[in-house]
């Protein structure tokens, strides 16, 4: 008989988390331990229960995964986090793996999908849609200029696009939902990787160098 796996949901909106967790529960060998709306009580029963798989929303309303996920991997190292996003998969299955993710998945994703993807994982095995190898997933770094855009995350890089396209501080917070403080905290953040002090100096260099990567990899 096949061990029966515990699950964790953390995720922003109850009713889509009851969802999930009958589909889980429907296919007989998991049990969801419970599901959370936010980081800190989710984090909190993963540390105490260790459960073989918690699946995480991309955003929070509290904080964005990029923070949370490291700490969790490190204190339940044997734990699969699947990520879900309503964003493109393909940019972020990169960054998220080396944050400790074991896997991504559109929440659009049908259940025989989503229960594909467990049982991939369940055989050691990461799951992907054949559509990101024909558009290539692995990222090249070919100069100093990919190195230092590769050091953004995904929210980070999400966020200087939308700066340099024009949109405003809080408009982009809405569109993450998170706080205008938040972003704040991001712009901090990306100028010491970006290594400026100004936001015109990060609009300079963040699209000097997203110019140059792309004319390479074209």
């Amino acid at each position: 008989m096949r061990k029966v796996w515990q699950v964790v949901i953390m995720g922003c909106h109850p009713t889509s988390m009851l969802g999930t967790k009958l589909i889980l529960e429907e296919a007989g060998n998991l049990i969801v331990l419970g599901t959370y709306s936010n980081w800190e009580e989710g984090a909190a029963m993963v540390k105490e229960e260790q459960p073989e798989l918690v699946l995480l929303d991309y955003c929070m309303p509290d904080d964005m995964i990029e923070t949370i996920l490291p700490g969790m991997k490190k204190e339940t190292s044997a734990s699969h986090f699947v990520v879900m996003t309503d964003r493109e998969g393909r940019e972020l299955l990169l960054p998220l793996l080396k944050l400790g993710a074991s896997g991504i998945i559109s929440k659009g994703a049908s259940p025989s999908q989503l229960l594909q993807m467990i049982e991939g994982l369940r055989e050691g095995f990461l799951s992907m849609p054949l559509d990101w190898l024909e558009m290539g997933i692995w990222p090249i770094s070919p100069s100093e200029e990919g190195d230092i855009l590769l050091k953004l995350t995904p929210t980070e890089r999400f966020i200087m696009e939308r700066i340099v396209q024009g949109i405003t501080y809080d408009k982009i917070a809405t569109e993450i939902e998170v706080s205008r403080r938040s972003i704040d905290n991001y712009l901090r953040k990306i100028y010491v990787k970006l290594e400026v002090s100004t936001r015109a100096q990060a609009i300079e260099k963040y699209a000097l160098y997203s110019r140059q990567v792309r004319h390479v990899y074209a």
